[in-house]
């Protein structure tokens, strides 16, 4: 391993004398991006509100009439069975939004619930701590349920039915002293569970709150070959570089076995149709035949409601809906030609982001969809599992992730992410109001990341912030 000293990288003129931090190789090898084209050709030059819900510019015409089909399902409500809309009843009985934009709001993050309002947008999931008794329940699903209440706190319902009960969240504030002075508030999250309607909650319950993260790219992130991701795990930190890297090991339903996990906070999903037919059922209390059961355990007697049919979400639909999960693209990069965003992309690098949140990543030579393939991305991310300390810890276990853990989020199209929602937030709860706060969550395997980034003057700061707005 090659470590260079900060007086060295100051004489070499990269860093100031007062940064306190070291590097690692890895971090050095870290590419600068040198094209606008985040997404690779299908990336798209839209930069407003609408800037996540377009189609991959490379694709095909043949394949644009199934991106709308699987737009109207992901956008427009599904409702109460039965209904003389065949194709998009049988929502419920236990619900926490009624369709896909609801969480995903224009295709893009979602964001905490503002003071008094019922949370749409952010949900907690459940479980138990598991007992070896549990291995072949964790093997197949991740989690333990919780009893009377399964895996996902549901504070909606159809009429008639009763929702599981009210989350309540409240701040309060901590205060983070920079180098040069400079105070920064951050939320501190505090959740409550109140009004249970369907028994006690046991008192070692699990809990783990979850924002909607954005859409785009999520094909492109598929077909990322699992080989090249596992190049850049290191999980018992043999380089000693402070950075393991980890891969989450799930449930694949479809090939029934165990397979590289990619999507979610905790990289719990291996695919987009296994992940978007899972929010299906725990979102929208929908069946398919990929889910067959919803989240409702037993004793809530959800049978007692009229379906929407064996299953609710047909096949047909749940391709169509898979199909435009898959092709949604990423924007273009702004401004790359702003020395302050050249800066800030190098100071990306010299702080040590890059090591989790890998620049570039290449698709596979031969894919199912032709325009994905040997596609050379931007996503910043590795798609592995990082200790990110306490702070940010929700102590739940899923698959193999332990409670410290979260895969790295992708950060391409983040400059847009208030664009598109004015009042999405960042991290897993979207507690940060912004990319500055994001970073100064940062601990565990980061912590020396951000003890850099608080050593940063504030034109340096300045610049990194420019750079992130920039992707």
């Amino acid at each position: 391993m090659i470590r260079i000293t900060t007086s060295q990288l100051a004489t070499l003129g990269v860093l100031p004398l007062c940064m306190t931090f070291t590097l690692a190789s890895p971090v050095l090898s870290a590419s600068i991006q040198d094209t606008p084209m985040s997404g690779g050709e299908g990336s798209v030059e839209q930069f407003d509100h609408n800037a996540y819900s377009l189609p991959l510019k490379n694709l095909p015409m043949t394949g644009r009439l199934d991106f709308s089909v699987g737009n109207s399902f992901f956008r427009n409500p599904w409702v109460v069975a039965p209904s003389s809309t065949d194709a998009r009843d049988g929502l419920g009985p236990l619900i926490n939004t009624n369709s896909c934009q609801g969480c995903h709001i224009k295709d893009g993050r979602g964001h905490p619930p503002a003071p008094g309002q019922r949370p749409v947008s952010l949900f907690l999931r459940l479980s138990m701590p598991a007992t070896n008794e549990d291995s072949e329940v964790v093997r197949m699903t991740g989690v333990v349920p919780v009893p009377h209440y399964g895996r996902q706190l549901q504070t909606a319902a159809i009429p008639g039915a009763r929702p599981e009960a009210d989350m309540v969240l409240s701040y309060s504030d901590r205060k983070v002293t920079l180098s040069d002075g400079t105070e920064v508030s951050l939320q501190v999250p505090d959740y409550r569970i109140e009004k249970p309607a369907y028994g006690p909650l046991p008192e070692d319950m699990l809990t783990s709150p979850r924002v909607a993260p954005p859409m785009i790219g999520l094909g492109l992130l598929e077909v990322v070959p699992e080989e090249q991701l596992l190049e850049y795990a290191d999980p018992d930190d043999s380089d000693g570089d402070g950075i393991s890297g980890r891969p989450n090991h799930v449930w694949d339903a479809r090939k029934e076995s165990t397979v590289l996990g990619r999507f979610g906070w905790k990289a719990g999903e291996p695919t987009i149709e296994q992940q978007s037919l899972h929010a299906f059922a725990g979102d929208m209390g929908l069946t398919s035949s990929l889910a067959p059961a919803t989240d409702c355990m037993p004793e809530q007697d959800c049978n007692e409601f009229a379906s929407g049919g064996t299953p609710e979400v047909s096949d047909k639909v749940a391709n169509f809906v898979t199909f435009y999960a898959q092709s949604l693209a990423v924007p273009q990069r702004r401004g790359m030609d702003d020395p302050a965003v050249q800066a800030g992309a190098r100071l990306f690098n010299d702080i040590g982001c890059s090591s989790c949140h890998r620049p570039s990543l290449t698709t596979a030579d031969k894919t199912p969809r032709p325009e994905m393939a040997n596609q050379t991305l931007w996503p910043y991310s590795d798609l592995l599992l990082h200790d990110m300390g306490e702070a940010l810890a929700d102590g739940r276990p899923e698959y193999e992730a332990d409670g410290q853990e979260w895969r790295t989020p992708p950060l391409w199209g983040v400059g847009l992410a208030q664009s598109i929602n004015e009042r999405a937030g960042f991290l897993h709860d979207g507690r940060a109001r912004t990319l500055e706060e994001a970073i100064l969550w940062h601990a565990g395997e980061a912590e020396d990341s951000t003890l850099a980034y608080r050593d940063l003057s504030a034109e340096q700061r300045s610049q990194l912030n420019e750079f992130l707005n920039s992707l």
